[in-house]
Protein backbone atom coordinates (compact mmCIF):
# COMPACT_ATOMS: atom_id res chain seq x y z
CA UNK A 1 0.00 0.00 0.00
CA UNK A 2 1.21 3.44 -1.20
CA UNK A 3 2.26 5.66 1.77
CA UNK A 4 3.89 9.01 2.74
CA UNK A 5 7.16 9.08 3.65
CA UNK A 6 8.37 12.24 6.33
CA UNK A 7 11.34 12.99 3.06
CA UNK A 8 11.85 16.71 2.00
CA UNK A 9 11.25 14.48 -1.88
CA UNK A 10 7.64 13.98 -0.41
CA UNK A 11 8.22 10.24 -1.64
CA UNK A 12 5.68 7.61 -2.46
CA UNK A 13 6.93 4.24 -0.61
CA UNK A 14 5.57 0.99 -1.89
CA UNK A 15 6.79 -2.16 0.77
CA UNK A 16 9.76 0.50 1.97
CA UNK A 17 11.88 -1.18 -1.37
CA UNK A 18 10.01 0.93 -4.24
CA UNK A 19 9.90 4.87 -3.86
CA UNK A 20 8.58 7.47 -6.13
CA UNK A 21 9.04 11.37 -6.46
CA UNK A 22 9.44 13.95 -8.24
CA UNK A 23 13.12 12.54 -9.44
CA UNK A 24 12.20 9.19 -10.54
CA UNK A 25 11.34 5.40 -9.79
CA UNK A 26 13.55 4.07 -7.60
CA UNK A 27 13.65 0.08 -7.27
CA UNK A 28 16.49 -2.45 -5.67
CA UNK A 29 18.96 -3.78 -8.11
CA UNK A 30 20.23 -7.06 -7.94
CA UNK A 31 24.07 -8.50 -8.95
CA UNK A 32 25.12 -11.89 -8.93
CA UNK A 33 28.49 -13.52 -7.99
CA UNK A 34 30.36 -16.15 -9.25
CA UNK A 35 27.97 -18.83 -8.11
CA UNK A 36 24.97 -16.70 -9.09
CA UNK A 37 26.26 -16.46 -13.09
CA UNK A 38 25.94 -20.38 -12.11
CA UNK A 39 21.90 -19.99 -11.05
CA UNK A 40 21.38 -18.00 -13.65
CA UNK A 41 22.92 -20.54 -16.19
CA UNK A 42 20.91 -23.33 -14.76
CA UNK A 43 17.43 -21.60 -14.73
CA UNK A 44 18.76 -20.72 -18.95
CA UNK A 45 19.30 -24.33 -19.20
CA UNK A 46 16.22 -25.55 -17.59
CA UNK A 47 14.02 -23.21 -19.70
CA UNK A 48 15.68 -24.56 -22.95
CA UNK A 49 15.03 -27.79 -22.03
CA UNK A 50 11.52 -27.97 -21.01
CA UNK A 51 10.89 -25.86 -24.33
CA UNK A 52 12.69 -28.47 -25.90
CA UNK A 53 10.76 -31.26 -24.15
CA UNK A 54 7.44 -29.14 -24.83
CA UNK A 55 8.27 -29.73 -29.14
CA UNK A 56 9.19 -33.15 -28.34
CA UNK A 57 5.49 -33.66 -26.49
CA UNK A 58 3.81 -32.00 -29.89
CA UNK A 59 5.63 -34.33 -31.80
CA UNK A 60 4.56 -37.47 -29.61
CA UNK A 61 1.17 -36.52 -29.43
CA UNK A 62 0.72 -35.41 -33.38
CA UNK A 63 2.15 -38.87 -34.25
CA UNK A 64 0.35 -40.98 -31.34
CA UNK A 65 -3.04 -38.78 -30.13
CA UNK A 66 -1.20 -39.17 -26.85
CA UNK A 67 -1.40 -35.97 -24.91
CA UNK A 68 1.78 -35.33 -22.73
CA UNK A 69 1.85 -32.73 -19.91
CA UNK A 70 4.94 -30.71 -19.39
CA UNK A 71 4.09 -29.58 -16.10
CA UNK A 72 6.10 -31.37 -14.15
CA UNK A 73 8.87 -31.28 -16.29
CA UNK A 74 8.52 -27.48 -15.96
CA UNK A 75 8.19 -27.76 -12.87
CA UNK A 76 11.55 -29.66 -11.92
CA UNK A 77 13.98 -28.02 -14.61
CA UNK A 78 12.87 -24.57 -14.06
CA UNK A 79 11.95 -23.95 -10.42
CA UNK A 80 13.28 -27.16 -8.56
CA UNK A 81 16.75 -27.60 -9.67
CA UNK A 82 17.36 -23.51 -9.69
CA UNK A 83 16.07 -24.13 -5.82
CA UNK A 84 18.62 -26.87 -5.13
CA UNK A 85 21.55 -24.88 -6.72
CA UNK A 86 20.58 -21.85 -4.24
CA UNK A 87 20.28 -23.17 -1.75
CA UNK A 88 23.75 -25.20 -1.80
CA UNK A 89 25.19 -21.73 -2.69
CA UNK A 90 26.35 -19.06 -0.28
CA UNK A 91 24.79 -16.03 -1.42
CA UNK A 92 24.58 -15.98 -4.90
CA UNK A 93 22.64 -12.95 -5.45
CA UNK A 94 22.83 -9.99 -3.47
CA UNK A 95 19.87 -6.92 -3.51
CA UNK A 96 20.80 -3.18 -3.43
CA UNK A 97 17.78 -1.31 -1.87
CA UNK A 98 17.71 2.29 -2.73
CA UNK A 99 18.50 4.31 0.97
CA UNK A 100 17.50 7.85 1.58
CA UNK A 101 20.51 9.86 1.88
CA UNK A 102 19.73 13.50 2.33
CA UNK A 103 17.45 14.85 -0.68
CA UNK A 104 17.49 11.77 -2.87
CA UNK A 105 18.01 8.17 -3.00
CA UNK A 106 20.74 6.25 -3.27
CA UNK A 107 21.28 2.76 -4.52
CA UNK A 108 19.25 0.34 -6.45
CA UNK A 109 17.70 1.58 -9.91
CA UNK A 110 16.69 5.27 -11.00
CA UNK A 111 14.25 4.98 -13.74
CA UNK A 112 13.50 9.13 -14.64
CA UNK A 113 10.11 10.18 -14.77
CA UNK A 114 9.42 10.71 -18.36
CA UNK A 115 10.11 6.67 -19.02
CA UNK A 116 7.90 5.75 -16.20
CA UNK A 117 4.85 8.02 -17.70
CA UNK A 118 6.18 6.97 -21.15
CA UNK A 119 6.02 2.96 -19.96
CA UNK A 120 2.62 3.61 -18.37
CA UNK A 121 0.80 5.86 -21.13
CA UNK A 122 2.31 3.04 -23.86
CA UNK A 123 1.40 0.30 -21.32
CA UNK A 124 -2.40 1.00 -20.74
CA UNK A 125 -3.16 2.33 -24.04
CA UNK A 126 -1.92 -0.56 -26.05
CA UNK A 127 -3.43 -3.20 -23.42
CA UNK A 128 -6.60 -2.20 -24.03
CA UNK A 129 -6.96 -2.45 -27.97
CA UNK A 130 -4.96 -5.89 -27.32
CA UNK A 131 -7.24 -6.68 -24.92
CA UNK A 132 -10.23 -5.84 -27.32
CA UNK A 133 -8.48 -7.96 -30.15
CA UNK A 134 -8.39 -10.63 -28.26
CA UNK A 135 -11.96 -10.56 -26.45
CA UNK A 136 -13.38 -10.41 -30.41
CA UNK A 137 -11.12 -13.03 -31.36
CA UNK A 138 -12.51 -15.28 -28.88
CA UNK A 139 -15.82 -14.26 -29.15
CA UNK A 140 -15.82 -15.22 -33.12
CA UNK A 141 -15.31 -19.02 -32.28
CA UNK A 142 -18.93 -20.52 -33.11
CA UNK A 143 -20.14 -21.78 -29.34
CA UNK A 144 -20.61 -24.98 -30.80
CA UNK A 145 -17.42 -25.59 -30.85
CA UNK A 146 -17.37 -25.29 -26.99
CA UNK A 147 -20.40 -27.35 -26.32
CA UNK A 148 -18.83 -30.55 -28.49
CA UNK A 149 -15.84 -30.72 -26.18
CA UNK A 150 -17.65 -30.60 -23.19
CA UNK A 151 -19.99 -32.95 -24.55
CA UNK A 152 -17.09 -35.04 -24.90
CA UNK A 153 -15.60 -34.49 -21.72
CA UNK A 154 -13.12 -32.43 -22.33
CA UNK A 155 -12.70 -29.49 -19.63
CA UNK A 156 -13.21 -26.12 -19.72
CA UNK A 157 -9.65 -25.83 -19.69
CA UNK A 158 -8.10 -27.60 -21.92
CA UNK A 159 -11.36 -26.73 -24.38
CA UNK A 160 -9.68 -23.03 -24.42
CA UNK A 161 -5.86 -23.95 -25.01
CA UNK A 162 -6.47 -26.69 -27.72
CA UNK A 163 -9.72 -25.62 -29.37
CA UNK A 164 -10.88 -22.03 -28.90
CA UNK A 165 -7.51 -20.12 -29.05
CA UNK A 166 -5.94 -21.78 -32.24
CA UNK A 167 -9.31 -21.07 -33.74
CA UNK A 168 -9.23 -17.34 -32.60
CA UNK A 169 -5.63 -16.88 -33.65
CA UNK A 170 -6.56 -16.91 -36.52
CA UNK A 171 -8.67 -13.51 -36.18
CA UNK A 172 -6.48 -12.30 -33.47
CA UNK A 173 -2.95 -12.26 -35.41
CA UNK A 174 -3.63 -9.65 -37.97
CA UNK A 175 -4.97 -7.06 -35.83
CA UNK A 176 -2.35 -7.65 -33.12
CA UNK A 177 0.29 -7.22 -35.61
CA UNK A 178 -1.34 -3.25 -36.73
CA UNK A 179 -0.81 -2.41 -32.86
CA UNK A 180 2.36 -4.23 -32.40
CA UNK A 181 3.11 -1.37 -35.23
CA UNK A 182 1.00 1.19 -33.89
CA UNK A 183 3.13 0.69 -30.88
CA UNK A 184 6.53 1.10 -32.34
CA UNK A 185 5.63 3.98 -34.08
CA UNK A 186 3.57 5.72 -30.86
CA UNK A 187 6.89 5.57 -28.84
CA UNK A 188 8.07 8.17 -30.80
CA UNK A 189 5.16 10.64 -28.77
CA UNK A 190 7.94 10.20 -25.94
CA UNK A 191 10.03 13.54 -27.50
CA UNK A 192 6.60 15.32 -26.09
CA UNK A 193 7.54 14.55 -22.46
CA UNK A 194 10.88 15.01 -22.88
CA UNK A 195 12.66 11.71 -22.90
CA UNK A 196 15.44 11.12 -25.50
CA UNK A 197 14.25 8.60 -27.23
CA UNK A 198 15.26 7.74 -31.67
CA UNK A 199 12.90 10.78 -32.77
CA UNK A 200 14.69 13.20 -30.07
CA UNK A 201 18.31 12.09 -30.94
CA UNK A 202 18.36 11.50 -34.29
CA UNK A 203 15.47 14.77 -35.50
CA UNK A 204 16.75 17.37 -32.81
CA UNK A 205 20.28 16.47 -31.38
CA UNK A 206 22.43 15.27 -33.95
CA UNK A 207 20.30 17.41 -36.84
CA UNK A 208 20.95 20.92 -34.55
CA UNK A 209 24.69 19.25 -34.67
CA UNK A 210 24.81 18.50 -38.34
CA UNK A 211 22.19 20.23 -40.02
CA UNK A 212 22.29 17.68 -42.56
CA UNK A 213 18.37 17.43 -42.32
CA UNK A 214 17.83 15.20 -45.63
CA UNK A 215 20.34 12.73 -44.06
CA UNK A 216 19.00 12.45 -40.72
CA UNK A 217 15.24 12.27 -41.31
CA UNK A 218 16.23 9.42 -43.60
CA UNK A 219 17.63 7.19 -41.19
CA UNK A 220 15.33 8.15 -38.83
CA UNK A 221 12.56 6.33 -41.48
CA UNK A 222 15.21 4.05 -42.06
CA UNK A 223 15.23 2.60 -38.59
CA UNK A 224 11.30 2.56 -37.95
CA UNK A 225 10.86 1.40 -41.57
CA UNK A 226 13.08 -1.41 -40.61
CA UNK A 227 11.71 -2.08 -36.92
CA UNK A 228 8.50 -2.09 -38.77
CA UNK A 229 9.66 -4.90 -41.59
CA UNK A 230 11.20 -6.71 -38.56
CA UNK A 231 7.89 -7.13 -36.87
CA UNK A 232 5.51 -7.47 -39.46
CA UNK A 233 7.95 -10.60 -41.10
CA UNK A 234 7.81 -12.48 -37.22
CA UNK A 235 4.46 -12.14 -37.10
CA UNK A 236 3.92 -13.23 -40.76
CA UNK A 237 5.73 -16.25 -39.75
CA UNK A 238 3.58 -17.15 -37.20
CA UNK A 239 0.44 -16.29 -38.86
CA UNK A 240 1.19 -18.30 -41.45
CA UNK A 241 1.49 -21.41 -38.56
CA UNK A 242 -1.73 -20.32 -37.15
CA UNK A 243 -3.87 -19.95 -40.26
CA UNK A 244 -6.32 -22.44 -41.49
CA UNK A 245 -4.59 -25.14 -43.72
CA UNK A 246 -6.82 -26.80 -46.38
CA UNK A 247 -5.90 -30.03 -47.95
Amino acid sequence: MLQTLPSPRNSLSLGEAIFLNVRGLYVPSIGFNSEGYFLLGTLILGVCFTFVAHLWGKTYQAHTGKQVSMGRVALMFCIAVPAVVFLFSSSPVTVNMPVLKGFNFSGGITVIPELVALLLALSIYTAAFIAEIVRSGINSVSDGQKEAALSLGIGPVKTLKLIVIPQAMRAIVPPLTSQYLNLTKNSSLAMAIGYPDLVSVFAGTTLNQTGQAIEIIAMTMAVYLTLSLATSLVMNVYNKKVMLTER
